[in-house]
């Protein structure tokens, strides 16, 4: 990919990785054949603050695990209602993350392969 179409992919996509590694992002990028621009912007990224918002309402019933690809931690959440509470709770800090680091994978993974 160009540096321009980097810059341009960064700018718009900068709330939905990890911080800590939006310059092996960069970089990860720029090495990137120029075929897989498409795939990349094929790639179905989920929102950090929408993951958090269903799962303050929603997150009893797992659904912001579902919703950021974790189907087995939904499951468990849904059968045993969150943790009784505990488990939303806890997921209402580590959403925003879980979500952001899946979206690297999502990444890491279509320039891999």
């Amino acid at each position: 990919m160009t540096q321009q179409q980097v810059d341009l992919f960064l700018a718009s996509h900068a709330g939905i990785f990890p911080p800590m590694m939006m310059g092996q992002i960069h970089e990860m990028l720029l090495q990137a054949p120029e075929n897989k621009n498409i795939v990349i912007q094929s790639i179905d990224f989920k929102n950090p603050t929408l993951a958090l918002i269903l799962s303050i309402f929603l997150g009893y019933l797992g659904i912001d695990r579902f919703y950021i690809g974790d189907t087995g931690q939904g499951i468990g959440k849904l059968l045993t209602a969150g943790g009784c509470g505990v488990w939303q709770i806890i997921d209402w800090f580590l959403i925003m993350d879980a979500t952001r680091n899946k979206n690297y994978g999502l990444l890491s993974q279509a320039l891999t392969y």
